[in-house]
Order: structure tokens, then C-alpha cells, then sequence
């Protein structure tokens, strides 16, 4: 069993936001054995010295799509099952160099991925998915044309999501998620940009179906996540007890407020409209699609600011799609222009871990967490900066106590 013992450095607890000097940081097999404000003394461990770098818990994404290799979201349905899985791998083992040691994927990867990543298989993050996402005909899952009637690929690798009407049809595609490895379920109740067919106002599912969703969920001990845009599709899923609420570009104060009220939390995701506007039309995006773009993207930043005033807690999410997946740190230096960095930086690790029900497990430094942990080059409380570059400002990432990039000296 390797054992690692990081001193010399300062190290950031995300819970309170502030960074200390002269804690140890001892990590045996997967797990972080000790931290101490004292010397740790460990005859069997590798002494890493931070030589005054910060060592922090690894980074979380709480929405993304693995399986989405091309920007053109209903063309990644149509390839074939094992060129997406593959391609799949290489997007995760990117984010994986970027820090994210765990990624929470809201529609797309199925449990095969999941076993990848374990196996070794795959150098990528840690899974935590929704199975594919559940969405209505015409709505956020459904990328055919208006004369295109073939079936929606849900059965395919490289599919988002599934169609089901009616509340039996939601009910058993629940159930079938739920027994196929999902985590939780993913639900699309709003109209979305990538999306041919359903304006960004549409509402997505009756309520009636909405209500069956959580029940479902909720029978097997989890939750509902919801694409969602505008204040009334907002109000309505958490009316009927949707806990995650993605996006969230148009919220209002009285919602926020209501969803704070009612313990959800919110994944916003404005890195992906700026991506999207500036590359996505070269990449295959269709007009229909880029001229959505701007009706959530203007909002973005003042969604930030009503939910923060709200005290809506708010998970790390990028949502970008193909030849996009490059600029998922550029969430950190977006958010960083309206909020606080140590709120930034807890929407990585403490918010996003208590998100996919894994708080103390990840995003945390703490005797008996799992040791997925990065060493950054500078202060992130003074730059968010330093997690983008593609990590080029992180010296060391390690993922359940082994190392993915390490270019400290022994």
C-alpha cells in the first residue's frame, strides 16, 4: 500500500475558505490517513515537500456530458456505440488533468464508463451519473428535425438522453436508469439552446410528470435534476420537489429564495454560452441554436448575484459540449468576476460533494476522505486564474491516492 506524506506547503480548507501554514498531510492507499497542524512522522511514507505551495482537496464538476465528443449534440447520438466510448475516455482523461478528480455527469454516461474509470481502463475522473437524461418528444433530448421521424438513438452511447411521455413512460424510464447505475435522475423541463425544436421559454413535462420523476427518485433514496432556464419552469420543479436545479439563467429573486427555502441547489453553468457563442457555430451548432445563445447568456451573470443574495447554494458546473471541453476552468474566472474566490472554490469541492452525496468523501481534506487531492501553484484565493491553462498550474494531481501528474521533486 503506497503512503504519501505532503508537508512544507500551506493547505486550503474549503469549508472555511481560508489557507494555513504548517499542516501535514499524510495519505495511505486511497484515503487521507491524518492532517495535522503537527509534524507527521512516517517511516513507510514518500515525503512530498510542497516547497510553500498550496495543497487543496481535488476539483468537482457538477454537470457535465462525457459522452458529447462533437458540439453538434443529436450527431453524437448517431455514431456508433465504441468510437463514443472511446472518445469519451479521451474528454475525462482532460478533465482529469485539469484537477477534476470527480466529474457529475447529468445525461449521457451509463454505468459501462463508471466500471471504466474503476477498472483503470479509463484515466479519468470519478463518475457520478444520471444515466441517460429523461426529456419529452420535441423537447431538450429530442435533437431530430421537425421532419425527421426515425427514432432518437436513446438506446446509443453517444445519446443524451431518452424520450418518454406520460407519466408511466417517465415512471418506468426512471426506474430503468435507476437499475442501470444512475445515481439520481436527470430530467429536461425547460427548452434548451442545442435543441432544434423547443424555445429556450418551453416547459418540458407536465406536472403531473414531474411529480412522478421525484417520486420515482425519491422511492430509491435520491433525487431529481432538472435543466431549467426560466423563472416559471424554475418555480414550478421546485414546487414539485426537484433538488438540483441546472442552469438557472433567468431566475428571479422570489424563486431563488423558494428554492433556497425548499434545500435545493443550483448548478449554474455561463462558461459554456460564452464557448458557445464564440466557437460554437464553427463546430457544427445549427443557427437556430446560436441565436439562443444570447437570451441566457446576458442573464447569466446576474443569476449569480440573485441566488448568492438568496442564499441559494450553488455547485461548479461547466456543460460544455466536443471541441468546448477546453474551457471548463473558465467557470472559475466567470464566476470569480461577481462572487468571492473562497465561494468559487467551494462550489468545486464542499457544495459539489454534498451535491452527488459524496460530502467527507471528496472535496474535503480530512482523516478518512478519499485522497483526491492538487497542488497548485499560487494562491487561488488571490487567482482563480491558476486552474485554468489546461493545469499547467498544478503541479501534482492525485486521484484516490495515486498520482496522474506529479512534478514535484521526491
Amino acid at each position: 500500500m503506497a503512503s504519501f506524506l505532503f508537508t512544507g506547503g500551506r493547505v486550503l480548507n474549503p469549508e472555511r475558505g481560508e489557507l494555513a501554514d504548517g499542516v501535514d498531510v499524510l495519505v495511505e492507499g486511497d484515503r487521507i490517513k491524518e492532517v495535522s497542524d503537527a509534524r507527521i512522522r512516517s517511516a513507510a511514507a514518500t515525503r512530498i515537500d510542497l516547497a510553500g505551495r498550496v495543497l487543496m482537496p481535488g476539483l468537482i464538476d457538477a454537470h457535465v456530458h462525457v459522452i458529447a465528443s462533437l458540439v453538434d449534440v443529436g450527431a453524437n447520438a448517431a455514431l456508433p456505440s465504441s468510437l463514443a466510448a472511446l472518445r469519451a475516455g479521451r474528454t475525462m482523461n482532460g478533465m482529469l488533468r485539469r484537477g477534476f478528480t470527480t466529474v457529475r455527469d447529468v445525461g449521457g454516461a451509463d454505468n459501462g464508463l463508471v466500471l471504466a474509470v474503476e477498472e483503470g481502463l479509463v484515466e479519468g475522473p470519478r463518475l457520478v451519473i444520471a444515466g441517460k437524461a429523461l426529456g419529452q418528444t420535441g423537447g431538450h433530448t429530442d435533437f431530430r428535425g421537425r421532419a425527421d421521424d426515425r427514432s432518437a438513438f436513446g438506446d446509443r452511447v453517444g445519446a443524451l438522453g431518452r424520450l418518454c411521455d406520460g407519466v408511466s413512460e417517465v415512471r418506468r424510464a426512471a426506474r430503468e436508469e435507476i437499475k442501470a447505475g444512475a445515481r439520481f435522475i436527470k430530467i429536461m423541463a425547460n427548452g434548451g439552446v442545442a435543441s432544434p425544436n423547443d424555445p429556450i421559454h418551453a416547459l418540458g413535462f407536465s406536472r403531473e410528470e414531474v411529480l412522478a420523476a421525484v417520486e420515482e427518485a425519491a422511492n430509491a433514496g435520491t433525487y431529481v435534476s432538472a435543466h431549467l432556464y426560466t423563472d416559471d419552469a424554475i418555480r414550478r420543479c421546485v414546487e414539485c420537489g426537484v433538488h438540483s436545479l441546472e442552469h438557472c439563467n433567468l431566475i428571479q429573486p422570489e424563486t431563488a429564495r423558494l428554492a433556497a427555502g425548499a434545500g435545493a441547489v443550483a448548478v449554474p453553468t455561463l462558461v459554456t454560452y460564452e464557448a458557445l457563442a464564440a466557437e460554437g457555430a464553427a463546430f457544427g451548432l445549427g443557427p437556430d441554436s446560436v441565436a439562443k445563445i444570447e437570451t441566457v447568456r446576458r442573464a447569466g451573470m446576474e443569476s449569480l448575484e440573485i441566488m448568492r443574495a438568496a442564499g441559494l447554494p450553488m455547485a461548479y458546473g461547466s456543460d460544455l459540449l466536443g471541441q468546448l471541453h477546453h474551457h471548463q476552468s473558465g467557470e472559475f474566472t466567470i464566476r470569480g468576476r461577481v462572487l468571492p474566490a473562497r465561494e468559487v472554490i467551494a462550489s468545486a469541492t464542499t457544495v459539489a460533494a454534498k451535491l452527488c452525496r459524496m460530502e467527507g468523501e471528496i472535496g474535503a481534506l480530512r482523516a478518512g476522505a478519499l485522497a483526491d487531492l492538487v497542488v497548485v501553484d499560487g494562491d487561488p484565493l488571490e487567482n482563480l486564474d491558476l486552474f485554468g491553462h489546461q493545469g499547467a498550474h498544478l503541479s501534482a494531481i492525485m486521484k484516490g491516492g495515486r498520482f496522474h501528474k506529479n512534478a514535484l521533486a521526491a
